[in-house]
């Protein structure tokens, strides 16, 4: 019923805008800005003048006038999160506008159909990252009397978002480094858990982490302390908060004693109270507290990762902590894993045991305090709507889409595809689609689907909770409903910006709709959509030794990827070596990837001579210029190995393991090949591009220097 009564709202909105109760206008000015959060100025975007960008309020059957005017030298995009309303206004470029160019202004106009916390967005590029998010605050015609507080949760990082976004393509650690994440072998084994690492490393996985981005700075409404003293003893408070983190889940905690949650996604449920609640990323929550004494109270934001944290203040006078979070247990997560994973890439359903809506949380094992009294944690199953939510009688239209990833080479698709390798789904008005959502990766993904609200369907039944954000942990299988009830082309995509620019969504395509007066080419239109997800990512890295200059520089993207390495002695004796393949991904894991290359090579025998290689094959290692054929596949225990046909039939196989993390910034690598060719090294992280090395080669001895990395 909810459903039916949306869309006519919605056509009578639409259809005489001239009885909406007013026009409510913003100018929102768009600009290039300057921050300091750490101690070091860094480029941000605000919008009029601020971070966050302003709070835009509205009443129920306001008509919103917003006026977006690009004063950047780049495009934008505006995407409002959670809202009913017109396609062409839904803030998708490329999808369902075209971007708007600098020095430009764009007008977006809209019927507020809906009530609610929501908040809204860039969605272009890594804007939002930046600075680009604001709440946004949608009134019941009567809202009752209570105190409330937009609030807005974000993090900040100094390195520039396309840098991150590079560094997670390229597999550095340098963030779990920050994190104090690397789970080496030292460290391993001072926690009792060598097997564990080994065990893990069989298993061709990394490091186990919940995040994967380092953040400098987390902030609740800019500030990483903000304060809200106009409130007494025994008052209540109605925050209004929206996850804006580009990839961080927070958890909340209240030192005044009880949350209870009054509603999600801008949809009321019946109030139940917890103890704390994770809030994933894009999720709104309206959660009501009240102050026990005349104090301050401090509403504790921690990130998943439990890094740092960020506080809002609640009263005057003396503060009152909430407890902190202690650190995870990432072995203890790390032995979870290993027992979830089968060798092959895929998790492991558990028999017996129903995965679903967070009523397991598989993490708890990594928490220390669920070793003393376990709090009361909101999950999906506790969420009711007051009023039943069942979809209208009509046809169904089920998917299933399993979520799958790769962490090393940072690829998230959906059934192994990215946007740009699928189809649009077309659904028709009238159905009700149905969607089941397995998560067969390690990490979580907060998946939001535009223009719509989707019954999440838990154990309550007709009183199914209304959201648009599902937050799925790993092993689970979930399943939505929504009534389709509008036109044309939606985003259904991972919220955690990073995963979503790698691929991670699809769209939802309604058939027959209407021609999109804002996308006048859609051929172009969709060229430019689908070039996000295939994107090159560029690394290079090169050891300044005393015996040699060794170095490689790499160009990939989803699927792609070309290599060039090099050695280059200073004498004839130690040789010149250049070796360039470019290759195809194959596999869902992407462990397997067939090539072509090139090798030249001279040097003047003497050192480590060998004529012949194990195969008794001659060794034209003093001379070489040959075309190959071959692949490299991922082995247990992280060993590349190399198979290559070159075009005279001399075949070669190496093996080869880099980034061995010995400790926390020791790493260690070795490599062997059938030209009877081996090397061994070791080198000391001491920054994000710079590391001391030494290493011994066959052909070039033993040398030490510096390792540049970008």
């Amino acid at each position: 019923m909810r459903y039916f009564l949306l869309g006519i709202a919605l056509l009578l909105q639409l259809g005489n805008t001239a009885k909406a109760q007013k026009v409510v206008r913003y100018d929102l000015y768009v600009t290039d800005t300057l921050v300091n959060y750490t101690g070091k100025v860094k480029r941000a975007i605000a919008v009029n003048g601020s971070i966050p960008m302003p709070t835009l309020t509205f009443t129920e059957g306001d008509t919103a006038e917003i006026y977006v005017h690009n004063k950047l030298k780049e495009e934008t995009a505006l995407h409002w999160h959670g809202l009913f309303l017109p396609n062409q206004y839904d803030g998708v470029p490329y999808l369902t506008q075209m971007p708007i160019k600098p020095n430009t202004t764009y007008l977006y106009r809209f019927p507020i159909i809906q009530n609610g916390t929501y908040w809204y967005h860039s969605h272009s590029g890594f804007q939002e990252q930046i600075g680009m998010y604001g709440a946004m605050i949608l009134n019941k015609k009567q809202e009752p009397s209570i105190k409330t507080l937009p609030v807005i949760l974000s993090e900040w990082a100094d390195m520039k978002p396309e840098q991150i976004d590079r560094s997670l393509h390229n597999a550095s650690d340098w963030f779990a480094i920050k994190k104090g994440a690397t789970q080496s072998y030292a460290e391993a084994m001072k926690a009792g858990h060598l097997d564990t690492k080994i065990t893990n490393e069989w298993k061709r996985m990394t490091a186990m982490d919940v995040s994967d981005v380092y953040y400098d700075r987390f902030l609740v409404n800019g500030k990483q302390s903000f304060e809200y003293k106009n409130l007494k003893a025994g008052e209540k408070i109605r925050l209004r908060i929206a996850n804006a983190g580009a990839s961080s889940y927070f958890w909340l905690s209240y030192a005044g004693g009880k949350i209870k949650v009054v509603a999600n996604d801008g949809n009321d449920v019946v109030p139940v109270e917890v103890d704390r609640l994770l809030i994933a990323v894009s999720e709104t929550y309206d959660v009501e507290v009240t102050l026990p004494e005349n104090k301050s109270y401090e509403f504790l934001i921690t990130p998943e990762d439990r890094t740092k944290h960020a506080s809002l203040w609640l009263g005057s006078g003396e503060k009152v902590e909430a407890t902190k979070m202690p650190k995870l247990k990432y072995f203890e997560g790390m032995k979870m894993m290993n027992d979830m994973m089968d060798m092959k890439g895929n998790i492991i359903e558990m028999k017996g045991m129903k995965m679903q809506n967070q009523v397991m949380d598989m993490n708890m094992v990594m928490y220390p305090e669920a070793e003393k009294e376990i709090p009361v944690t909101l999950n999906y199953d506790m969420l009711k709507s007051p009023e039943e939510t069942t979809l209208p009688k009509g046809p169904v239209k089920e998917l299933s889409f399993e979520l799958t990833g790769n962490m090393s080479r940072y690829v998230w698709t959906m059934d192994n595809k990215t946007v740009s390798e699928t189809d649009r789904i077309l659904i028709k008005k009238g159905e009700n689609v149905r969607i089941i959502l397995y998560n067969n990766s390690m990490m979580r993904h907060p998946m939001h689907l535009h223009g719509h609200d989707f019954r999440l369907l838990n154990k309550q039944g007709k009183n199914a909770p209304l959201k648009n954000v599902l937050d799925i942990m790993p092993m689970e299988r979930d399943t939505i409903e929504f009534a389709a009830n509008t036109s044309g082309d939606w985003f259904f995509h991972c919220h955690i910006l990073y995963h979503m620019m790698s691929g991670m969504g699809r769209i939802f395509s309604y058939e027959n709709s209407p021609k999109n007066p804002e996308i006048p080419d859609p051929k172009y239109a969709q060229r430019k959509l689908y070039a996000d997800d295939r994107m090159f990512h560029f690394m290079a890295q090169n050891d300044f030794a005393s015996n040699g200059n060794d170095g490689m520089a790499m160009l990939a993207n989803t699927r792609w990827n070309l290599t060039t390495e090099w050695r280059l002695g200073y004498n004839n004796m130690h040789g010149y070596e250049v070796e360039t393949h470019f290759g195809r991904y194959v596999d869902r894991m992407q462990w397997f990837m067939p090539f072509v290359g090139f090798d030249w090579r001279y040097r003047k025998m003497g050192t480590d001579e060998h004529e012949k290689n194990i195969f008794g094959q001659k060794n034209t290692k003093d001379s070489r210029a040959m075309f190959s054929v071959g692949f490299t596949y991922l082995l247990p225990m992280l060993v590349q190995a190399q198979a290559e046909v070159y075009h005279d039939g001399t075949l070669r196989l190496q093996f080869m393991r880099e980034d061995i993390p010995v400790s926390k910034r020791l790493r260690a690598s070795i490599m062997w090949n059938t030209d009877k060719e081996y090397m061994g090294g070791l080198k000391f992280i001491a920054s994000k591009n710079l590391a001391i090395s030494s290493h011994y080669d066959s052909d070039m001895g033993l040398g030490a220097g510096i390792t540049l990395n970008y």
